[in-house]
């Protein structure tokens, strides 16, 4: 017989064991049954709900984890609001031109980009802050770049980014480095330009020099809002 309150007190002591998930000061609730693990709740940042998954994920007898973990934005917005926002960001950027866009309002998908030839389709939804990105891209380098164009707006607390890659497109650390490498040269509050990038079973390795420490903390959060990305080994520095 599975002893869940034994198992629940594996998964605190894995989540504590990790400082960047400050798990005494997040507010993260944990339940378990039939091997299942269900996280909930809100914390501080990026990493620490990608970390608090992926230690939990390392327990013994927990075979599946289910993230409902929020992160907790620096304003609040309304849903409408962060969907406007949402979708100018995914209209206006250039490597998703071919997209056909659609914004869920009022139940019903709306088309808000239509291109002459379309070689995909994003829809789009957002409900109490959560975004959640459907439909297909054509490179698993757009699915990346969409969800962390959608992570980056205002008010947003969790992104569902569940768009799938048509044709079928092998995955690989290089995949995932390149994307990681688009993104923080798309962020304008990134000085990108002497960051060097690493990744090896999908963790992510940060070097280089950047002008202030603001950049050091926005650079890790880009990489941990790349799909896919397990770890973030951070060793920027900042220039003199």
């Amino acid at each position: 017989m599975i002893d869940s309150e034994a198992i629940l007190a594996g998964v605190r002591r894995a989540l504590h064991r990790d400082p960047r998930i400050d798990f005494d000061h997040q507010s993260i609730g944990l339940t378990f049954a039939n091997g299942e693990l269900l996280l909930s709740g809100e914390v501080g940042d990026i990493a620490a709900k990608r970390l608090a998954v992926e230690r939990a994920a390392t327990v013994p007898q927990v075979t599946t984890v289910f993230d409902e973990l929020r992160v907790r934005p620096a304003e609040l917005l309304p849903d409408a609001e962060i969907a406007d926002l949402v979708r100018k960001a995914l209209v206006e950027e250039p490597a998703l031109a071919g997209c056909t866009m659609r914004q869920r309002i009022a139940g019903q998908f709306q088309v808000a980009h239509s291109p002459l030839t379309s070689v995909g389709r994003i829809d789009m939804t957002v409900s109490r802050g959560v975004v959640t990105l459907a439909g297909e891209v054509p490179s698993l380098t757009q699915k990346r770049l969409a969800g962390a164009l959608a992570w980056w707006t205002p008010g947003v607390r969790d992104v569902a980014n569940n768009l799938d890659v048509r044709p079928v497109e092998e995955d690989s650390d290089d995949e995932v480095c390149n994307a990681v490498r688009l993104v923080l040269d798309r962020d304008p509050a990134v000085h990108a330009a002497d960051i060097r990038v690493g990744a090896q079973n999908r963790r992510i390795t940060l070097d280089g020099t950047v002008p202030s420490a603001s950049d050091v903390a926005a650079a890790e959060h880009d990489a941990w809002f790349v799909f896919g990305v397990r770890d973030v080994v951070n060793r920027l520095g900042v220039s003199a």
